[in-house]
């Protein structure tokens, strides 16, 4: 579909990344990783055509159509949801005008049997068709199925878009580019406002979209569900790991070990070279010696390593006083606007607990929060424990910085004790190491400061941390740093979040907001999923029909032979299934053989490798020629284990549904 060879982009002295070549095919769905600041969405503006590559090119196959989410959008304020929505099928307007035209014109001419006539009518044939095979007759079922599947209400699809907040107007956005069905998504940060319900949607559609996707989001359990493939932008390079995320965190560990080896063993033959050429620099007799050595140094090419992941430094929350058994006690809680949020809430929280509020936005999990802070009136009892000290970061805490201080002072005013000597390794955890801890405050983005504002509140002592979406703005490895610190937290933590790998293994209880009541659940959030027998959050709060009809990413089944009595058809359907029992047995074989062959493959291509590093065969041809041979193999191989792979989970699906 896109291949794109010898990508540069300079914005300073060093390039952002150099000399970057990948191509990208049709069922490709790839995670675009790597730090902040490494050119991950410059990338995606480069593929949609946004922004210039300082140099080199990228070649799109026919007239292919790209879809692209920005992090942050210009939307139009004049339309509703609905009419907003209905934008995507701005094209199949155009078609059906332009094929009532050729109706218009075929109705007025009599001259059936000229040449004119005829190619007007194979026209028109080729555009109808066009027009029906784009969905001309199914616009309102894809939009509504698509806008409740992003958990956009029935009741808000003729209200103003000027009157949602912009994270749900990004779930707009994004449903247009759904909706359009392009041959290439491309997502930045597609998570950061869904709920988690949302995002489970969103990420079975992903996993069987048609096209090819190129994503990029810190949502760890999203990427690697979603990706077959990742990229990754590392020390100005783009390295292609044919394998999803979390196979790829595994081979990026072992790529950086290499690095390491390397760098180490040409550090030292750098050291040798130099001490050559400083023992026998005025030596006559080794003149020529001397001046080859330092050609040598000069040509030597120094070895990058992969930056330091931050995720293995620690941090703690500073002592605090030992807070009342139960620091939270909502009794008979009832909260209402003009329509109950939730009613007769009763939950406990115990000291020391990790407890997660979970569901869709809009049943009030924020609301609670701020019940408990006391910062809107509320009907019931609500008790806070003796001698509670309370965390709280919220979505508006990075307004509440001092926009005149400096990052690095900012943090230097809270911490105390050993932690000052450590504020800089802190800061380079959360992305503002080097230069950046000298900005000010008011220069910072509102994802800054909501990272600036979550640090400040690492340092504060609390006994009690009540985190809103606390992940928002943060990468894996600092996620990686917040979640060991809370699970180090001698205290009691509430936390709202959308992130399922950031909440597993962290949180012991699980509240469930959903149709105005909150739910207690006992576990982790992979429990809690077991627990309600669903494989993904698209139940919470819905019927199965409900789920079904509004929220299935994938077109249903309807009207394809299902209306059928099923009594009386017993050898028939009997005859039926072991047929379809077969068919499932000889797909899994062709996976399975297919899988073999792969691995075969690997297997050579790792010897070929090990043989081609040595430098005796660095100019083999014979040995090059077979691994260019079996790297081809292997790519067409892979593109038919995933046709075989899509076809038995299909199979499968069909033996399930029986």
């Amino acid at each position: 579909m896109i291949s794109v060879e010898g990508l540069k982009v300079e914005f300073g002295v060093k390039p952002l990344f150099s000399d970057a070549s990948f191509v990208i095919n049709q069922h490709d769905r790839i995670a675009l990783v790597g730090k902040n600041g490494a050119g991950k969405s410059t990338m995606l503006k480069i593929l949609c055509g946004q922004q210039k590559p300082t140099s080199g090119s990228v070649n799109m196959q026919g007239d292919i159509t790209i879809g692209y989410l920005p992090q942050v959008m210009n939307l139009q304020d004049l339309t509703t949801v609905r009419q907003e929505a209905m934008k995507a099928f701005a094209d199949i307007e155009r078609l059906k005008q332009h094929v009532e035209q050729l109706e218009r014109q075929m109705s007025e001419r009599t001259d059936y049997d000229s040449t004119e006539y005829m190619e007007l009518v194979e026209r028109y044939s080729s555009e109808h068709e066009r027009y029906m095979l784009m969905g001309a007759n199914g616009q309102d079922a894809a939009l509504e199925r698509t806008l409740t599947g992003l958990g956009v209400l029935r009741s808000d699809f003729d209200r103003p878009t000027c009157e949602f907040s912009g994270g749900w107007r990004m779930r707009i956005e994004l449903a247009k580019i759904l909706l359009r069905h392009p041959d290439l998504l491309l997502l930045d940060e597609p998570t950061n406002h869904l709920d988690i319900e949302s995002i489970q949607w969103l990420e079975q559609l992903l996993a069987t979209w048609n096209g090819a996707v190129v994503l990029v989001s810190h949502d760890r359990a999203f990427i690697n569900n979603v990706s077959n493939r990742t990229l990754e932008i590392s020390c100005g390079q783009v390295v292609d790991y044919r394998v999803k995320y979390d196979e790829y965190v595994v081979l990026r560990k072992e790529r950086r070990e290499q690095q390491l080896r390397a760098y180490e063993n040409q550090r030292k033959e750098m050291a040798d070279i130099r001490d050559f050429i400083e023992r026998f620099r005025y030596k006559p007799t080794k003149a020529v010696q001397v001046q080859q050595r330092i050609r040598q140094l000069e040509k030597m090419v120094p070895i990058e390593v992969d930056e330091v992941d931050t995720s293995a430094m620690h941090l703690k929350f500073p002592p605090c006083l030992r807070s009342g058994d139960y620091p939270v006690i909502c009794d008979e809680v009832r909260k209402e606007y003009a329509h109950v949020v939730f009613d007769r809430v009763n939950l406990t929280i115990k000291r020391g607990e990790k407890v997660a509020f979970v569901g869709k936005n809009g049943e009030g999990k924020s609301t609670l929060v701020k019940c408990i802070m006391g910062e809107i009136p509320f009907d019931g009892n609500l008790k806070i424990g003796h001698n509670v000290q309370i965390g709280y970061f919220a979505q508006n805490q990075a307004q509440l910085l001092d926009e005149s201080l400096t990052v690095f002072q900012t943090i230097d005013n809270v911490a105390k004790g050993d932690i000052r000597l450590k504020i800089n390794d802190i800061l380079g955890a959360f992305m503002f190491g080097g230069e950046n801890s000298d900005k000010k405050v008011k220069v910072l983005s509102g994802g800054e400061r909501s990272r600036l504002a979550m640090i400040r509140l690492l340092l504060e002592p609390v006994n009690l941390l009540i985190l809103d979406e606390p992940t928002n703005h943060l990468d894996m490895a600092s996620k990686d740093v917040l979640k060991e610190a809370i699970r180090a937290f001698d205290g009691t933590a509430i936390i709202v979040s959308h992130d399922r790998e950031f909440l597993d293994g962290l949180v012991t209880k699980v509240f469930e907001f959903g149709q105005g009541k909150v739910r207690e659940h006992i576990g982790g959030i992979y429990d809690f999923l077991q627990t309600k027998r669903i494989s993904d959050l698209d139940e919470l709060g819905q019927n199965k029909k409900t789920t079904t009809n509004a929220s299935s990413p994938l077109p249903t089944m309807e009207g394809q032979g299902g209306g059928s009595s099923r009594e009386g058809g017993s050898s028939s359907s009997y005859a039926a299934r072991k047929e379809q029992q077969k068919s499932l047995r000889k797909a899994e074989r062709a996976v399975e053989d297919s899988e073999k062959k792969i691995a075969q493959l690997e297997q050579r291509l790792k010897e070929l490798d090990q043989q081609l590093m040595k430098p005796e065969n660095a100019a083999n041809m014979k040995l090059v020629t077979e691994y260019t041979e079996v790297q081809q193999q292997l790519d067409t191989e892979v593109e038919r284990w995933e046709k075989l792979s899509e076809e038995l989970e299909y199979k499968q699906s069909l033996n399930g549904a029986d």
